[in-house]
């Protein structure tokens, strides 16, 4: 059996061997199409919020006994002051409507901002400042338990309190 020319030439005995190049290049190229994929699936998933802030926006504040008349207790996770007076339980919120800097309370009830100056009365209505409106009074409730329930999510009129 005698082999012609051609069918040397086509025989995987000679052909050249794969170089490292031809494997650096396929690699890459691989990995070009890889990270494309992933890009891809990140800008398509980007448009959906990964948080829903509404999901925590009542927030359990204590039994009603807890809190003693004339007292003011702040929330910092709330973000709020709850009050107790001869009308009931009202709760106003301490995030400045300027801006949005927390407020902080003196000894008198009188809040005030300590970044731009605003000055809020016991009851929250603006008494000075740049701020546009007084501080937001936010919606209370009584839990099936008996815990005083605030939804920061809620605002209320001012003065309106909750009677227990």
């Amino acid at each position: 059996m005698t082999q012609t020319k051609s069918q040397l030439e086509s025989s995987e005995r000679f052909k050249p061997k794969a170089s490292r190049r031809d494997f650096l290049g396929i690699a890459a190229a691989w990995s070009a199409i890889a990270a494309f994929v992933m890009a891809m699936l990140g800008a398509f998933r980007l448009p959906m919020p990964s948080v829903f802030p509404e999901s925590n926006s009542q927030s359990k504040l204590g039994k009603p006994n807890r809190f003693l008349e004339g007292s003011a207790t702040y929330f910092p996770k709330q973000n709020l002051w709850l009050s107790r007076s001869q009308e009931g339980f009202h709760a106003i919120s301490s995030v400045c409507t300027h801006l949005g800097c927390i407020v902080e309370r003196d000894g008198e009830g009188e809040f005030s901002c300590p970044c731009h100056g605003s000055k809020f009365d016991r009851a929250g209505n603006v008494a000075g400042g740049p701020a546009p409106k007084g501080l937001v009074w936010v919606d209370l409730s009584i839990s099936p338990e008996g815990w005083l329930v605030a939804d920061t999510l809620k605002e209320t009129k001012q003065g309106t309190y909750l009677k227990v």
